[in-house]
């Protein structure tokens, strides 16, 4: 069957999904949703389909399968409300939004109405993580760290606390996801959140530029994921991975490769995969069969890894130390 999707949002990462969609078979992009109709026209043009500036006329004109939600984290809420009140399923970009609060509140809908969802952690599809995976259950970790060390996004919104609730909600938000997902629940975490560069070169800077997280797993893991958006320059100087030391050697993982070194040898296993492309593949399997299997990270999966950046602000923002299962809000 022919399957009608519909984007909410004009940015990069609506055209990565917009493309793959226009490459899947049987599969039709139907309607983009901006902030105006205009700007929505535009990106929807290419692809033959509809601009909409308002979300009901879009959903009440078209006959949409399931729509792809890529908005600002502050963005969220009515968008998801008005879908799941229609039982249309959708792929929804990370974060859930700004806090906890909200995406409670709509977790208990979707379980309620049992809707289809993904949520577009999208590094849990690379080959190179399968194989962390797997390498990871065969050894005994000891500890953890990640990075993500990188310059500022440009848009407005994005230095706003209000906005984009800060680097670790809204970019290294992928790192805790993956460490979930690798090595299992984080119970507590410890923050420190600072303002060193950014705030004397940018109006209007409300974020943190630089922070550290200690995190503990029910494991028993230790680990510590920091960032950084006070990098000067392009991507040269980005710096984005985990790092697992474990009784058998260190497992090194970047977006581009997988190494494994011991005392011996080392060997590297290059990306091989686009992991936009498995996430809607696994996304249209469901539509289609109903089998979710396939997806990685549906919403409430993907709201405990929202609770753990949420904890990571209330701590920072506390100077104390923040178990998962207390956080309701930011």
């Amino acid at each position: 069957m022919m399957l009608q999707i519909g984007i909410i949002g004009t940015g990069w990462f609506s055209k990565v999904h917009a493309d793959n969609l226009a490459g899947a078979e049987g599969v039709k992009v139907k309607a983009f949703l901006g902030t105006s109709a205009e700007k929505a026209e535009r990106i929807a043009l290419p692809y033959g389909a509809a601009g909409y500036g308002d979300l009901i006329t879009m959903l009440d004109k078209e006959r949409l399968d399931a729509v792809y939600i890529c908005v600002p984290p502050m963005s969220h809420g009515p968008i998801e409300e008005e879908l799941i009140r229609r039982r249309i399923p959708f792929l929804v970009e990370k974060p859930l939004g700004l806090d906890t609060e909200l995406p409670s509140v709509l977790m208990k809908q979707i379980g309620d109405a049992r809707l289809l969802t993904s949520v577009g952690y999208h590094f849990r599809y690379q080959s190179s993580i399968g194989k962390l995976k797997d390498l990871l259950q065969q050894q005994r970790t000891g500890m953890m760290l990640g990075r993500w060390m990188d310059s500022m996004p440009g848009v407005s919104w994005w230095r706003r606390q209000n906005g984009s609730g800060g680097q670790f909600i809204e970019q290294t938000t992928h790192l805790v996801d993956l460490l979930r997902y690798l090595a299992g629940e984080v119970e507590e975490v410890y923050a420190l959140y600072a303002n060193r560069i950014k705030h004397e070169q940018v109006e209007d800077m409300e974020v943190a530029d630089v922070g550290t997280v200690t995190l503990k797993l029910a494991s028993g893991l230790v680990a510590n994921i920091s960032n950084t958006c006070a990098l000067a320059g392009g991507t040269e100087l980005t710096d984005i991975g985990l790092t697992f030391y474990t009784d058998q050697g260190v497992l090194d993982w970047d977006m581009k490769r997988l190494r494994f070194a011991r005392s011996d040898e080392q060997t590297e296993y290059r990306e091989q995969a686009n992991p936009y492309v498995k996430e809607t593949e696994a996304f249209l399997h469901a539509l289609r069969t109903g089998d979710r299997s396939r997806i990685k990270s549906d919403y409430a999966d993907a709201f405990r890894t929202q609770a753990v950046t949420c904890a990571a602000l209330k701590s920072a923002v506390s100077g104390q130390p923040v178990r998962i299962s207390n956080v309701t809000e930011c």
